[in-house]
């Protein structure tokens, strides 16, 4: 599965620009194709004659696509979408059409989940996800792939399990025994000190350090690779990844 970016953009130029007003279209909310030929009316309700447009091609199981080289696709072909939810990506799957899909998956519900087994400590990428049908998903279920994609596995994950906020967190930038720069910040001034990371963190994450001049330990936000700060102007330590997704 492959994001198709550069592909899709490079396919609208070559095709007219429509010459009436563009249609109104949503995104279908599930979109799936039977042949492998990904087309606009996979894609949008209310495609009409720009139906059979081709998109992209679908190599595998499931293909990711660029939503702004999609939504340039469509207005090249008289469809306007808005894209109010900002989407970033969208995942097209196999499927039998979207006529049958909805005939056939009435009262379930979407989800998002893993199209292969991870191991712990892997990245998860685009490919990585897919979505399916459930008849109920877990209270911490994620329902953005955005929300999951560059998160790491915090467990072996396997294929077909629903992705929920337990499984990834964020990617580790310091280890245990790397060397630090700790700001100090307080009232607009700010002193900076080396020290030594005694245990892992991710961005957001609050980790203890040892001075390396008088061996006391403090505690210091992480704020990148081989940052951290403390003080009363420091940044507060970032809310949990499941906590994010309550507030969505």
């Amino acid at each position: 599965m492959r994001i198709l970016i550069a592909l899709t953009l490079a396919m609208s130029l070559a095709l007219p620009v429509a010459t009436s007003a563009a249609a109104p279209v949503s995104l279908r909310t599930e979109p799936t194709d039977a042949d492998g030929v990904v087309t606009l009316g996979d894609l949008f309700e209310g495609a009409g004659g720009a139906s059979g447009v081709r998109v992209a091609a679908r190599p595998g199981a499931n293909l990711v696509l660029d939503a702004t080289a999609v939504q340039v696709l469509a207005r090249r072909n008289g469809l306007d979408w808005s894209n109010p939810d900002r989407l970033r990506r969208i995942i097209v799957r196999a499927g039998d059409g979207p006529a049958a899909t909805a005939a056939a998956r009435k009262g379930e519900v979407q989800a998002l989940a893993y199209s292969r087994s991870l191991s712990a400590g892997e990245a998860i990428r685009p490919e990585d996800l897919v979505w399916t049908r459930v008849v109920a998903t877990p209270a911490d279920a994620l329902r953005d792939a955005d929300a999951a994609i560059g998160m790491i596995a915090r467990r072996p994950l396997r294929e077909g399990a629903l992705v929920s906020a337990r499984d990834v967190g964020a990617p580790v930038v310091i280890q245990a025994g790397d060397l630090v720069t700790v700001t100090y910040q307080n009232a607009g001034v700010s002193l900076a000190l080396q020290v030594k990371a005694l245990g892992a963190g991710a961005v957001g994450e609050v980790i203890s350090l040892q001075n390396l001049s008088s061996r006391k330990t403090i505690q210091a936000v992480v704020t990148g690779p081989g940052q951290a700060a403390t003080g009363p102007d420091a940044p507060l330590g970032a809310p949990s990844l499941a906590t994010r997704v309550a507030r969505r």
